[in-house]
């Protein structure tokens, strides 16, 4: 039997060792050539915002849709998709989602950790984006975890699976930050016998940080004012990340996404924003915003909600599968989302279901996918809709994308393919090497440290 030397066995595992850093580092993604025009043919185009266009055609253009309609004038020579039996939809957009952070969602350490930044702990490689590009989710808002009621800085991502980190950043998308009451806050710090302990607790700790900020930018206001009357002998405060953070909370630079279920809550959350100055953006969960939907629309607050999750905690007992529709109803802008490597591969479905629970449109319930939650992430002008001007961020669907038989083909971000079902293996057409992460299933967002 052949046996290599030792010194040839050396060789393989130093030339293994190196393939595998090669491959886990991250190369520098290649140069990306601009995308070639596009014009998809006699699709069914669900548009998200002016209805349905049978027989429709989409013609892209730069990256950008230049126009939509039954038939369109694009250059001779531009690339044709016949999609034939086809539907086109937006790219799905997951408003709450903690793919790529690893065990890195929670800095469980504080109450109170605004400073911290998801970029930090985003992992391009994760298969947990693979999975969910190829269930046609071109944008996804990262979020902190739940363990703190003041938590970090979220990250926004085109979902461009196989480039360098920031070519996966969404380019200027607005700056979000999460907030989280109930148990999971009082959990964590109460179970150390810290302070919060109880939902009291949580609520007095914001309250208190607020009031730092304030005493912060106060004397950041004074020193600039002395600075401004020519005072050189003026001294500035000490630069505090943590304070600087809630500082722009409190002047409107952040976007508050907060974590929260039961209806005294959302209710406690609106006027302490109102207390304070701020405004909410989404609260995330709401799963008893139906008992509360006509006082929170006119603040103009979206939800982020589970189209049927019920009964995993105690603030889960009152969730009911009409809580979206309901609360849409009522005026609320509402969008799904996933809080799950599991789910996020298949939000079409959730949204699906929102027809059967409570009598959405397709239109509505479609909505609810792309439009509404690319408001609540701030970038519903360049995305989430497929209206000229827009983003080429595009799904082609073997089925009704609100069928549980629906498959994602080909997926498109920015006029480019990103993921096609009919390439071999994994249907990929940007990455190559090794795919990090375990892609737990479950609520990321209840992994609060516990």
């Amino acid at each position: 039997m052949y046996r290599p030397s030792p010194l040839r066995l050396a060789k393989r595992r130093a030339l293994s060792t190196l393939f595998a850093f090669l491959a886990f580092a991250g190369l520098p993604a290649r140069a990306q050539a601009p995308p070639q025009d596009i014009v998809f043919r006699n699709a069914t185009v669900m548009t998200a915002s002016h209805g349905v266009v049978e027989h429709g055609s989409v013609w892209v253009h730069a990256g950008k849709i230049a126009a939509v309609g039954v038939a369109v004038n694009a250059p001779a020579g531009t690339a044709i998709v016949d999609a034939t039996g086809l539907w086109l939809t937006p790219g799905i957009i997951d408003p709450h989602s903690h793919s790529a952070l690893d065990n890195d969602v929670n800095e469980a350490t504080s109450p109170v950790t605004p400073s911290m930044m998801m970029i930090d702990a985003f992992d391009n490689r994760d298969k947990a984006l693979y999975q969910a590009l190829a269930g046609g989710v071109t944008t996804e808002l990262l979020l902190h975890g739940s363990a703190n009621m003041i938590g970090g800085q979220a990250v926004v991502i085109k979902n461009k699976f196989g480039l360098d980190r920031d070519s996966m950043l969404f380019p200027n998308a607005p700056r979000s930050i999460k907030f989280a009451s109930g148990e999971n806050p009082k959990r964590v710090y109460g179970s150390r016998d810290q302070l919060p302990s109880t939902r009291m607790g949580n609520f007095e700790v914001m309250r208190q940080s607020f009031e730092d900020a304030k005493s912060y930018m106060a004397g950041w206001d004074a020193y600039n004012a002395k600075v401004a009357k020519g005072d050189k002998d003026a001294t500035p405060p000490k630069r505090d990340l943590k304070l600087e953070a809630l500082a722009d909370v409190l002047r409107g630079k952040l976007y508050v996404q907060i974590h929260c279920y039961r209806a005294d809550e959302l209710l406690t959350e609106e006027a302490i924003a109102h207390e304070y100055g701020y405004k909410i953006r989404a609260f995330h969960h709401a799963l008893e915003m139906y008992k509360v939907a006509g006082k929170i629309a006119p603040e103009q607050t979206a939800i982020a909600t589970f189209a049927d999750w019920w009964g995993y905690k105690d603030e889960a007992w009152d969730a009911i599968p009409w809580n979206a529709v309901l609360s849409m109803r009522q005026g609320v802008k509402v969008a799904l989302k996933s809080d799950s490597n599991d789910h996020i591969r298949r939000l079409n479905q959730e949204a699906g279901k929102m027809v059967h629970y409570g009598g959405a449109t397709e239109d509505e319930a479609l909505r609810m996918v792309t439009l509404n939650p690319a408001w609540i992430i701030g970038v519903d002008e360049r995305t989430g809709s497929i209206d000229v001007g827009k983003d080429a961020d595009l799904v082609l669907w073997n089925h009704d994308p609100l069928s549980t038989y629906a498959r994602a083909q080909k997926v498109y971000i920015d006029g480019d393919l990103y993921f096609d079902a009919s390439l071999p293996g994994l249907g990929t057409t940007h990455f190559s090497g090794v795919m990090h992460g375990d892609s737990n299933d479950g609520a990321a967002d209840e992994e609060d440290g516990q």
